[in-house]
């Protein structure tokens, strides 16, 4: 038997959701997974370093990293309607944002491209400061007056009206609206290494697990529970429904066009290196 792949993934519900079959052993002929869980910001950096077999990471670090890792064509998150939030403690316009001081989860986050790329296009001069802190603390710096505004992600689409706060703006709506394209989240990678029969295998395995978690919800849902950091249940399901949908199963031709859309329009910004013609392409 061959060692099990070493992968990380994040604790969230959809990540959870998505490997619950084939990290339990339940997808046929799948290789086992050393699971280690670690939040995007962590993933992104192991990636920089090759420190994993397979990992969960942003798109926005794939410029970065495609030299050793192969982008996997499912298994990771796109989607409309779930873009990231910029809040506010008052209600305003995005030039208000002008000089302001922005925290935001992580500079290589697809969350911060889709910031910058906003910003550059809706808030004249651009925003001052930017502040990186961890992503459970921007909700409450915002509220308590720490920066002028934060940039968040995943859940807290369905909980910062808890902190007070106002949504400036949905970097998902102004990108959707720009592009018609859907937005482009996390991606699965895995090492070129393995070789093009294992990466095909790899696919297919994270391909028959999210379907499995389709046809059987209720199977997954300890998983997702246990490790969704106290996260409220139905919160945890509408973050599974936003974020797991078609192009978790297949990126296809519009996932392909969104990824490529947005590493573009982000190495036109120099916010990140151009990709070679085939950086994209899957064995």
């Amino acid at each position: 038997m061959s060692e099990p792949l070493r992968i990380a993934y994040s604790p969230c519900p959809n990540d959870t959701f998505v490997f619950d079959a084939w990290a339990h052993g339940r997808v046929p002929g799948a290789p086992a997974l050393d699971v280690s869980f670690a939040d995007i910001d962590l993933t992104n950096g192991m990636a920089e370093r090759g420190e994993f077999d397979v990992l969960k990471v942003s798109y926005a670090v794939l410029p970065w990293v495609l030299e050793e890792y192969a982008l996997l064509p499912c298994g990771g998150a796109l989607g409309r309607g779930c873009g990231p939030l910029v809040l506010t403690r008052e209600a305003g316009e995005p030039a208000g944002l002008a000089g302001k001081t922005v925290a935001v989860p992580s500079e290589r986050s697809t969350a911060y491209l889709l910031f910058r790329l906003w910003a550059a296009a809706e808030v004249p001069g651009g925003v001052g400061e930017v502040v990186v802190m961890p992503f459970h603390e921007i909700m409450p710096a915002v509220r308590d007056g720490k920066v002028d505004a934060g940039l968040v992600i995943h859940e807290a689409r369905f909980t910062y009206q808890n902190y007070g706060l106002h949504c400036l703006a949905d970097m998902g709506r102004h990108w959707e609206s720009t592009t018609g394209l859907p937005i482009p989240l996390g991606a699965i990678i895995a090492k070129r290494s393995l070789g093009a029969e294992r990466l095909r295998e790899l696919a297919e395995a994270a391909r028959t697990s999210v379907r499995m978690a389709w046809d059987d919800p209720e199977a997954s849902r300890p998983y997702v529970l246990e490790h969704a950091q106290e996260m409220d249940p139905a919160v945890a399901e509408q973050h599974i429904g936003l974020y797991v949908n078609e192009f978790t199963a297949d990126l296809g031709e519009a996932g392909y066009a969104a990824v490529r859309g947005l590493l573009t329009r982000a190495a036109a910004e120099g916010l990140v290196p151009p990709l070679g013609p085939d950086a994209l392409a899957f064995p």
